[in-house]
């Protein structure tokens, strides 16, 4: 379901249609470091090209605005739904074509369902999953959703597979924690269960407490990014609306791009 109370950000939305990127800014509620940059991207779900585009304007607005550190943070999902989850785990496997100085990916709970899965074969754990997006996602490795269960692990890519497996779940950076998504409110984030970090929704969305640094996560899909004074949220449903959107966060102010 929708995030029915997001902040409505539509002229801070830059880049759709292909234009090239020229980001209007507002007021974060975190701080990083002076000359520093964070591009954050959540919920991909098999959406290569939509992944693509942002990445070009990533490239686009580090030529145009040069910065000292540059840091891209993939916030998770990125298998399930899309018809493409095998391109998308591929380009970042091996590297995207982004001149930032350091790329995090982070895991998301469809990453978690389908490992759970796959190193199963258990027809009752891969059922929530195909259901799920998963049948999209082994069609994109040319394995059929008919397959058994216990064959999967056989038939998908074992780079693949430990590539996912290696995902961190969580990300720190000056005044911002990144998540796929969020925190669970009145625990540190160091004692946070990962299942948390990888499936809540409720108690975080509505909480309005300090959760000791803004939380920018995906995982919850609103039509726009949601912005609060304690979280940043991303996932602006691209197996929905069609539309995968990067923030893009310096110093006291955050920006947006979309493809």
């Amino acid at each position: 379901m929708l995030v029915r109370h997001a902040m409505r950000l539509r002229s801070f939305l830059s880049g759709e249609g292909g234009t090239r990127p020229t980001i209007r800014f507002m007021p974060s509620p975190g701080r990083l470091a002076p000359g520093r940059r964070v591009y954050a991207i959540a919920d991909v779900h098999g959406h290569l090209g939509k992944l693509l585009a942002l990445h070009q304007r990533i490239a686009e607005d580090l030529a145009e605005r040069p910065v000292a550190e540059s840091l891209l943070i993939h916030l998770g999902d990125y298998v399930d739904r899309g018809p493409d989850s095998a391109g998308v785990i591929r380009t970042l496997r091996q590297g995207p074509a982004v001149p930032v100085d350091r790329v995090v990916n982070l895991m998301g709970n469809h990453e978690e369902m389908m490992l759970r899965a796959v190193a199963s074969g258990d027809p009752q754990l891969a059922g929530p999953w195909l259901a799920n997006g998963g049948a999209a996602a082994l069609l994109s490795w040319g394995v059929s959703p008919d397959t058994p269960p216990r064959h999967w692990a056989q038939l998908l890519p074992q780079e693949d597979l430990h590539f996912l497996e290696s995902l961190p779940v969580r990300h720190s950076v000056d005044g911002y924690v990144f998540v796929h998504a969020g925190l669970r409110p009145g625990v540190v984030t160091e004692l946070q269960a990962v299942r948390d970090l990888l499936w809540i929704r409720e108690p975080f969305l509505s909480s309005e407490a300090d959760l000791g640094a803004v939380v920018v996560h995906g995982h919850s899909p609103a039509t726009e990014p949601v912005l609060r004074r304690n979280r940043i949220g991303l996932d602006t449903g691209a197996f929905l609306t069609g539309r995968l959107t990067c923030a893009v966060l310096e110093e006291d102010r955050v920006g947006f791009l979309v493809a």
